[in-house]
């Protein structure tokens, strides 16, 4: 009886000691370090295009064509811009609008540009359904057989395409109103090259002509040729008598001639971006507002810098002169709005 007794306070001191032994950290116990954090997979990178196709949208025949395509399976790996609306960057480098519009584009992935039916071939050969007609279309004498049929297309094309024109019927009236302005600037100081002979003109001519070239770029990236003012000859006679005339009369009189003008043409942008802010939401005229606002800068430094170079105020003569050439630029910008 003892015995048992005695067993099973053993049984139970033994017990207690393994529970105390569970509950308690070992000393020897040594701890182990963190584990290292799981990595997360990288989200895959988009691959890059494999063509870049330009393609007119305003002409009905061919946006339909192209919508077409963009339906087909490997249509996503390939970029397509609309020539007719997009941001003149967009284009890349070596193509213009105006030549984007005349034909189909297509850029590879080295940068080549290749247009017309060679430029079908390469989609055609991009799109799975369509790769063999690619093949096909790219040996032999099909390129220029192709070529030929594409150029009958074209000829009868202009009979489908939208006016011609890649914007609203208001936005192209005042492309208009820019381009014929900026050909008018850019005769402006050739005119006072061609006459005076002042360091300081010579160099005030020189510096604002090369950012109205500029700007004459920029305009006609966004306005086809087909829809630019018919009265360009008089307009670049104008401008180059409004530039010569007050350089035969001195620095004055030019400076005050750039400052009329600019003031004017600042007013004339603003009203051209508070109608471009009324339209509805449209990238590529978040385009061109950004261009236009860009060249509205550059026309403000350039009122300010001649308003800065005139050191006296203008004389009755010059004041009557300033404000003909206001009038006349006012109805330049009405002529050209039509013509």
């Amino acid at each position: 009886m003892h015995v048992r007794a005695a067993r099973s306070c053993r049984a139970v001191a033994a017990a207690r000691s393994i529970l105390a032994g569970r509950s308690r950290p070992s000393r020897s116990t040594v701890p182990q370090p963190p584990s290292p954090p799981v990595p997360i997979a990288a989200a895959p990178r988009a691959a890059p295009a494999v063509l870049t196709v330009y393609y007119d949208g305003a002409c009905p025949v061919c946006a339909r064509e192209i919508a077409l395509y963009r339906r087909q399976p490997g249509a996503e790996r390939c970029e397509w811009i609309d020539a007719a609306r997009c941001d003149a960057a967009a284009l890349g480098p070596g193509l213009v609008r105006e030549r984007a519009l005349e034909r189909l584009h297509v850029r590879r992935a080295d940068g080549t540009l290749v247009s017309g039916a060679r430029g079908f071939a390469e989609l055609w050969s991009a799109l799975p359904r369509t790769a063999t007609l690619g093949r096909i279309a790219s040996s032999g004498p099909m390129p220029r057989l192709l070529e030929g049929a594409y150029r009958a297309f074209l000829a009868v094309r202009r009979a489908w395409r939208r006016d011609g024109s890649p914007w609203p019927a208001e936005v192209a009236a005042d492309l208009r109103t820019d381009h014929a302005g900026e050909t008018g600037a850019v005769r402006i100081y050739r005119g006072v090259l061609a006459v005076s002979r002042d360091p300081g003109v010579r160099a005030f001519a020189e510096r604002h002509l090369a950012t109205e070239r500029a700007h004459l770029e920029l305009v006609e990236s966004f306005l086809p040729a087909a829809h630019r003012s018919r009265l360009l000859p008089a307009w670049r006679v104008a401008g180059w008598l409004t530039g010569a005339l007050p350089a035969l009369a001195g620095p004055r009189a030019v400076y005050a001639t750039v400052a009329a003008v600019e003031t004017f043409v600042d007013r004339h942008y603003a009203g051209q971006l508070a109608r471009l802010d009324a339209l509805p939401p449209d990238p590529a005229l978040d385009g061109l507002r950004a261009a236009l606002e860009r060249c509205r800068r550059d026309e403000l430094e350039h009122r300010d810098e001649a308003v800065a170079a005139a050191t006296r105020p203008s004389g009755p003569a010059l004041r009557a002169w300033t404000a003909a050439v206001a009038v006349g630029s006012a109805t330049a910008v009405a002529l050209a709005r039509r013509l």
